[in-house]
């Protein structure tokens, strides 16, 4: 079907369907304001993204060492992702599809995006870091429970398995920020926060700021038979297999089914700069 009669078919006069127009003007909106943020708006809003993802952690912990069964401990880790939604923090790996897509519509810039993304990355994992210890201080009965979940991770050699795990992490995290951004029912967001939670956490997949809190509270202890610098190791592949997941299986997929309607944003950002 053409753009025209897209247009003609729709009610907002789109080339995009009406629920995608609504969709990505969410995201444009969302994405604007959080690219223009200041150094302070977005260390803090990524220290409470880690924090909050670390309350999820301990959920998953308990549920966990309860009941040993992994899905069900992975849907008490939704009280992260719920936290993160009601709460309005940042998580590193939710800052793909609305940025890139606010980029792409030359409402903010490049040196803006990489500027929210250090910033987020580095303050998500001081968060978790700082809130992990407190855990771990205050539950020992959760410690060896800890530094084996942690293993399971920290430990994996680099494998197709691996790799493909950091790759669906990735895509599950961005496709839960999609979900969330294509409805206005907060019932739905909330939906898609626990379906997020379970894909990821209930499967195990490799979730670079997930699993680095689990893994700095097993070091936390003071047992863990490996060390930051194993960390270091597995985090980092595993923050470039969530980037290549989320970038290349969800967000750029979403920008070509967008296309027309970005050149169309991409216009009026640049009618915009010649009237300033």
């Amino acid at each position: 079907m053409s753009p025209t009669s897209q247009r003609e078919l729709g009610s907002s006069g789109s080339p995009i369907e009406d629920e995608l127009e609504d969709a990505f003007n969410r995201m444009v909106d969302e994405g604007t304001q959080r690219l223009h943020r200041s150094w302070r708006e977005v260390l803090v809003t990524g220290f409470f993204g880690g924090t909050e993802v670390a309350m999820g952690v301990l959920a998953y912990l308990s549920v966990l060492a309860a009941t040993g069964n992994q899905l069900l401990a992975g849907l008490a880790f939704s009280i992260g992702f719920l936290a993160l939604l009601l709460g309005r923090s940042e998580l590193f790996t939710e800052g793909f599809l609305i940025p890139i897509t606010t980029v792409a519509a030359k409402r903010a810039g490049i040196g803006q995006l990489f500027a929210f993304w250090s910033g987020t990355l580095v303050a998500n994992l001081a968060g978790g870091w700082v809130l992990m210890w407190l855990i771990m201080s205050a539950f020992p009965k959760l410690h060896d429970q800890t530094i084996e979940s942690a293993g399971h991770f920290v430990t994996a050699p680099i494998s197709a398995e691996t790799v493909a795990l950091a790759l669906l992490g990735g895509m599950a995290i961005t496709l839960m920020t999609r979900m969330q951004h294509g409805t206005d029912s907060v019932f739905g967001k909330i939906a898609a926060a626990v379906a997020g939670a379970f894909l990821l956490a209930g499967l195990q997949m490799f979730h670079s700021i997930l699993d680095s809190l689990l893994i700095f509270g097993a070091l936390a202890t003071g047992r863990a038979p490996f060390g930051y610098l194993d960390w270091l190791g597995w985090f980092g592949y595993v923050v470039v297999g969530n980037i290549i997941g989320g970038l290349g299986l969800v967000t750029l997929l979403r920008l070509l089914r967008s296309k027309d309607r970005i050149k169309e944003e991409r216009a009026e950002a640049e009618a915009d700069e010649s009237g300033d």
